[in-house]
């Protein structure tokens, strides 16, 4: 079954950028920019002693205006000291989805869904999860998994590499060769439990083929999108993992030709000398869906 269809509709998530939740000037910018997702972050790019100070401005910020992109807000751990006040806080600012950052266990996404369940939270409001530990590595599995049991909120994964890089040692070597394994069994992971996955961000974002490499090899190995760190690097993600027109085409003429009367119920036809199995026709219907999405976001910028 198509992954878009047992769980959330097909988004898009190419472009994932970071934004400082105390920089009035970035926030202000947001609007202006092609993003598809605007992470605000109250955790790693707030200082501790400005975090009550950023909580407030955000809220202000998203009260007062909404980009044309999803929202989503990246909290501090929930057993911090900001925890509980973030998730407040997120909740009065109306995001789309909450990021719970170094997740571990399942048990990390059942604290949230609980706590947004007993405060009443949309059914709408979804969570993210940055996997970027290497228990959140080894715990992916059964982490995705959770997002099927709690509220259903789980909607997607961020892999987290500047953090799993610190706690195992493992070097930033260009191709992320030592990486590799763990970045595949994060994205398996997810698409066994039916969740979109983002890419770990590139830090020298003055390296502009250095971040085109990654985006080719991140988009080869599955991934929906990345995290960026600069606005510089929202073109070049937009276009790495977007549509090719030819298998745009390619998909639309599968849909037709199943949808023509002769082939209705069948499982398998007979395409221009091709045999083409209900499993294409799903991946099909998810190309072609994200196709007509980014058309309506260039119709739009």
């Amino acid at each position: 079954m198509n992954k878009s269809s047992e769980h959330h509709p097909v988004r898009l998530r190419r472009s994932v950028l970071c934004v400082p939740a105390d920089n009035a000037r970035a926030l202000a910018k947001v609007a202006e920019l092609a993003t598809d997702v605007a992470i605000f972050d109250l955790e790693d790019a707030v200082a501790p002693e400005r975090k009550v100070e950023a909580r407030a401005a955000l809220v202000q910020y998203l009260t007062a205006s909404r980009p044309d992109c999803e929202i989503v807000i990246r909290i501090n751990a929930i057993g911090s000291d900001y925890g509980q006040g973030d998730l407040a806080a997120a909740l009065a600012a109306n995001p789309d989805a909450i990021l719970l950052p170094k997740v571990e266990s399942p048990a990390d996404i059942q604290a949230a869904a609980d706590w947004l369940d007993e405060n009443d939270a949309p059914e709408t409001l979804r969570l993210w999860a940055m996997i970027e530990t290497p228990r959140g590595v080894i715990n992916a599995p059964a982490i995705a998994e959770a997002g099927r049991t709690f509220s259903g909120r789980l909607d997607c994964f961020v892999v987290g590499l500047n953090d799993l890089r610190k706690e195992t040692g493992v070097p930033d070597r260009p191709g992320r060769p030592y990486l590799i394994p763990w970045l595949m069994q994060i994205l398996l992971a997810a698409r066994g439990g039916g969740l979109d996955v983002i890419d770990a961000v590139f830090n020298d974002f003055r390296d502009g083929a250095g971040f085109d490499e990654e985006c080719r090899q991140g988009r080869d190995m599955g991934y929906d999108g990345k995290m960026l760190i600069h606005p510089a690097q929202i073109g070049p993600a937009n276009e790495r993992f977007g549509v090719d027109q030819i298998a745009v085409d390619e998909a639309r003429a599968i849909i037709a030709a199943f949808a023509l009367p002769e082939n209705v119920g069948k499982g398998v036809i007979n395409l221009s000398g091709r045999m083409v199995e209900r499993l294409h026709l799903d991946q099909a219907v998810t190309l072609a869906a994200k196709a007509d999405l980014i058309e309506k976001r260039k119709t739009r910028s």
